[in-house]
């Protein structure tokens, strides 16, 4: 990495601002476990690179995945192998998946799970010192590892423990607004300091996207506000990559519902599944919530009517996380929720001792808001987790269609299809992160690169992106960058969510080029540390983003998985192909590509059948 001192902000037009510049052979930007991962193997491989993130060190969205990651090590149920791992995935994401993607993470995920172990990740052991593994969702096994219920946070923990031992370079509070590309080629990026507001320009050989997905476009997300705003998609589109599949939006059914006597805004936050995992029941509002509440010691649910027995008299709670969400939003919508379109979720049947060690984080959580998860049922309504869709690359590589320019973790499409198996977010991260950093390094020393140097014509759109965010920084409008984006959530909900139609997808198209119109009133106070200056950033995003969900929805003309249309309420099997979405010189254009089939292997995990049948848990 080699820091050059500012450039002079004089040229032929006198206004350009003063940035810093930066070179580096390989620029990762997100520090997730994607991020981590990737570099880790780069550094373990003799190539350098830089990891920039929105956020300190170690605080990256990662941490909030709190029930577990998947890998078949059959630990507590021997008869589970990679093959069943990878069938189970297909069918939770209604095989529109990428074969390669697959197949890829579930091979390695035992491996990986060995080697965070190796690093010190404090997984929960049985008796006899294996790794402990509990139920998902849709899973035929028992194959989530754990760390009580931070999972994520244990393994963030981790992986930056890791790369500070290989002493991998970080920068903190650096965002990127703009990729440095020609269409065919990536050379670096644009980006400002959030901390003191000055400008940066990095000049890289290599750039890998590991920004997060865009759940926060939805009103009710598992996210903080200023994360999963579709940074990464939104990015790498503009350097001219397809993105694939924007249509499969995951909506957890078990987010917060807000109490009003909550000082913090706790609206959508994740209870994680692993509250569902460890046996927890979901009741609808027949009867009064004190009544719903508490327990009888016997081992039925108290109150309520514990409505899954009648959408997944099998899988119960634990059938896939669409139709358990979907299931929610129909006893809602029958007037059987809560007063706050919500459920119940009660795991009061177990013992205070066994919630404590298996759910710590849970049960502190509510604890801090004066609820007893041993005594009572806590309120939950779905909220948009997780996005399926994202940048189209080769898993094999971590390539997109620009050269140098790569993908991981939430930012790219493929692993989960139309679904996303519980437990494979994290287990995507490493598998895949590990594959990309393995490519980077071959294609670093095949090109033998040198210090990075950038083409006249990237410098001039770097310089160009620089005046433009000074620009904004000075917008002296009349309409706040917040309220724009409670907007845009707000018809994304409406027009976009668990359930949807072709007319109320039209709609949303045009509120979304109304609220675009407003972007030329926008009022920022001309400090670019500012939360508002970031909004505004975040803003250009999402409105991407949010045309290319609401597009890809209206085009996908069935129901399959996460995406469901009530006016196509079929899967039909001329849609079994995925959507992509390209940047055109008219605008956003999309096509459709088939998709590959399962190996032999996998398909014959396929046609074998396994299940998880609720009973294992009672």
């Amino acid at each position: 990495m080699i820091p050059t001192p500012p450039t002079d902000p004089s040229d032929a037009d006198g206004d350009v601002p003063e940035y810093e510049e930066v070179r580096v052979p390989v620029l990762v930007i997100g520090a997730g476990a994607a991020g981590a991962r990737t570099a880790i193997e780069l550094a373990e491989r003799g190539v350098e690179s830089l990891v920039i993130g929105k956020r300190p060190h170690g605080d990256a969205h990662t941490t909030w995945a709190a029930g577990g990651i998947n890998a078949a090590l059959g630990s507590l149920d021997e008869e589970d192998d990679w093959r069943i791992h990878a069938a189970d995935t297909y069918d939770e994401g209604h095989f529109v998946n990428d074969p390669n993607a697959v197949e890829l993470t579930a091979k390695q995920m035992p491996d990986r799970i060995g080697e965070l172990d190796e690093w010190g990740m404090p997984f929960n052991r049985t008796e006899d010192g294996k790794i402990d593994q509990r139920y998902f969702g849709a899973q035929s096994f028992r194959r989530t590892c754990f760390v009580g219920d931070r999972t994520g946070e244990a393994m963030l923990e981790t992986l930056v423990s890791k790369a500070r031992e290989l002493e991998i370079p970080y920068r903190e509070n650096v965002m990127v607004t703009r990729l440095l590309s020609d269409g065919s080629r990536v050379y670096g990026a644009v980006a400002y300091d959030m901390e003191d507001g000055h400008f940066i320009l990095f000049e890289a050989n290599h750039v890998v996207l590991a920004a997060g997905g865009y759940s926060a476009l939805y009103d009710r997300h598992s996210s903080r506000d200023e994360e999963n705003n579709g940074d990464g998609p939104a990015l790498a589109y503009g350097a001219g990559a397809d993105l694939l599949d924007l249509e499969f939006v995951q909506f957890h059914p078990t987010g917060m519902v807000q109490d009003p006597d909550w000082d913090e805004n706790w609206s959508g936050r994740l209870v994680t599944e692993a509250v569902r995992g460890e046996g927890g029941r979901l009741l609808n509002a027949e009867v009064p919530a004190n009544e719903a509440s508490g327990s009888t010691g016997e081992g039925d649910s108290p109150g309520g009517e514990r409505f899954m027995e009648e959408y997944s008299p099998t899988q119960m709670e634990l059938d896939a996380r669409d139709v358990v969400a979907r299931a929610i939003a129909q006893e809602v919508r029958e007037g059987r929720g809560t007063e706050n379109d919500g459920v119940y979720l009660d795991i009061s049947h177990r013992e205070r001792e066994f919630i404590e060690e298996r759910l710590p984080k849970m049960y502190e959580r509510f604890q801090s808001l004066g609820i007893d998860l041993a005594e009572e049922a806590v309120e939950v309504a779905p909220t948009a987790h997780y996005s399926m869709g994202g940048v189209d690359i080769d898993f094999r590589t971590g390539k997109t269609r620009i050269e140098r320019l790569y993908a991981v973790g939430e930012t790219v499409a493929g692993v989960h299809g139309a679904n996303r198996l519980g437990g494979n977010s994290l287990a995507e991260t490493v598998a895949i992160g590990k594959l990309v950093g393995e490519h980077v390094a071959d294609a670093f020393a095949d090109a033998n690169d040198a210090d990075p140097s950038l083409p006249a014509g990237m410098r001039t759109l770097a310089e160009r992106e620089f005046r433009a965010l000074a620009e904004l920084t000075e917008s002296d409008g009349d309409t706040p960058p917040a309220e724009l984006l409670a907007e845009l959530r707000a018809l994304m909900e409406d027009h976009a969510g668990i359930l949807r139609d072709g007319e109320s997808l039209d709609d949303g198209l045009e509120k979304l080029a109304a609220v675009s119109e407003k972007t030329a009133d926008l009022c920022l106070d001309g400090d670019r540390t500012s939360r508002a200056f970031e909004d505004a950033v975040d803003l250009s995003f999402m409105l991407v983003v949010a045309e290319g969900v609401l597009r890809s929805a209206l085009r996908r003309t069935e129901s399959r998985g996460a995406h469901y249309r009530t006016d196509y309420p079929e899967k039909r099997d001329e849609w079994r192909k995925n959507v992509l979405v390209h940047r055109a010189d008219t605008g956003m254009e999309l096509r459709t590509r088939a998709v590959g089939l399962p190996s032999e292997a996998v398909q014959r995990a396929i046609d074998e059948g396994h299940e998880l049948e609720y009973h294992h848990l009672e």
